[in-house]
């Protein structure tokens, strides 16, 4: 893995006007944040640096304005959660750059906590403009990047701030780097991956880039019906892209020549509603009745995925096995996600899992704490996934 600056490399900070970009893109109803897992993340960061003497900086975006700065996608909507969550008086400016920015930088004590408005109220942020570049740099003397669900993106306060100023990974970016190396960089083999979600369509580049790096590759959810259809076997009613039974097969040829395992279910739980409590049944996955749709992998399934994840000495995973959100059709992602969390807390497993989804479904079993590494960095965690370079992580490789 390429090396790269953390805070452990930043001494002597105490003055500093240090730029710390950070994820705060939460949720809000009716004007609070109902979840602050993302301002939790990084706490740890914000809180060292400030507790050196440090001026922290914080720089994020927030939703996706079109038209410059609206009061509904203010960061000064989140400024209370963020104070909340760090148990210290956080500031808070008008603007992101310009005097308004420039005066509450220069007010700040050793120590203070100033978070600037939306990065995004600015065409620059997105276009990593060069001249925005200058504007934000001219209020820092260091860089810190602490927003790995950012990173995918080479803009501004992601990528284009690095490469002007001491640049450092803060402890969740590290955390998170370290993470996915002994997920994917050097893993401890056999890795198992486990695959799951709606379609085929969206995770073509990620399961073309497993295969090759995977002792096997465990398809679940909506997408496993393509690669059984693919096949020959009939999947009734069950979501199925039929026009991707090519790229299907190649996936399988690929996987082969690569002595990748695809796994695919072997039975399945079947209704013919797709809501809660439906009446279903457990069939072979060559039995799938014409009028019936498969919403949840079987037992059987179950077990081979058990029997995957105790070989395995490291898993990595991404989407559920059925569509979990619907009882009954949520036990067999439970029932995996359960005994991964149990192999984990045995010094058995290195266990990374990362996407929207999946995080939901990690909590819906009672066990996201019991993962090695859970990411919420969802579009990075996925292009990491598919091999690709990540420019606010490439960056802090060749900063200085």
């Amino acid at each position: 893995m390429p090396s790269f600056k953390t805070l452990d490399d930043l001494n002597d900070i105490a003055g500093k006007r240090v730029l710390v970009r950070v994820d705060l893109n939460v949720p809000v109803k009716d004007g609070k944040v109902t979840d602050v897992t993302r301002i939790e993340r990084v706490a740890p960061t914000i809180k060292e640096l400030s507790r050196k003497g440090a001026k922290v900086i914080l720089l994020a975006h927030f939703g996706r304005p079109k038209d410059g700065p609206s009061a509904d996608l203010s960061l000064t909507l989140i400024a209370p959660s963020v104070e909340a969550v760090l148990d210290h008086p956080v500031q808070t400016a008008t603007d992101v750059i310009g005097e308004a920015a420039a005066g509450a930088v220069a007010a700040m004590k050793d120590g203070d906590i100033l978070l600037l408005e939306n990065t995004r109220f600015h065409k620059g942020e997105e276009k990593n403009d060069p001249d925005f570049v200058k504007a934000l740099v001219a209020n820092g003397d260091i860089y810190v990047n602490d927003a790995f669900s950012a990173a995918h993106r080479a803009h501004a306060s992601t990528e284009g701030l690095a490469r002007h100023l001491p640049a450092y990974a803060g402890r969740t970016m590290q955390a998170e780097l370290e993470a996915l190396e002994k997920g994917l960089g050097q893993p401890v083999r056999p890795v198992v991956a486990i695959v799951g979600g709606a379609k085929v369509s969206t995770k073509i580049d990620l399961l073309m880039n497993l295969v090759k790096k995977v002792d096997a590759l465990v398809i679940g959810g909506g997408m496993a019906n393509t690669f059984i259809a693919a096949r020959g076997t009939s999947v009734g009613k069950s979501l199925c892209e039929h026009d991707l039974a090519d790229t299907a097969r190649q996936i399988m040829i690929e996987a082969a020549t690569s002595g990748c395992a695809i796994v695919l279910p072997e039975d399945g739980v079947v209704a013919r509603e797709f809501k809660a409590g439906a009446a279903n049944e457990i069939v072979a996955i060559d039995a799938i009745p014409d009028d019936a749709m498969m919403l949840d992998v079987g037992p059987k399934s179950v077990e081979a995925v058990k029997a995957w994840i105790e070989r395995a000495n490291t898993l990595v995973w991404n989407g559920p096995l059925g569509a979990f959100e619907i009882e009954p059709f949520d036990k067999a992602t439970v029932a995996a996600a359960q005994y991964a969390a149990e192999r984990t807390k045995a010094g058995k497993l290195t266990s990374v899992a990362g996407g929207g989804d999946t995080v939901s479904a990690l909590n819906h079993a009672g066990v996201a704490d019991d993962f090695t590494y859970v990411s919420t960095a969802g579009g990075a965690f996925l292009e990491w996934m598919e091999g690709k370079v990540l420019p606010g992580v490439e960056v802090l490789t060749k900063a200085k």
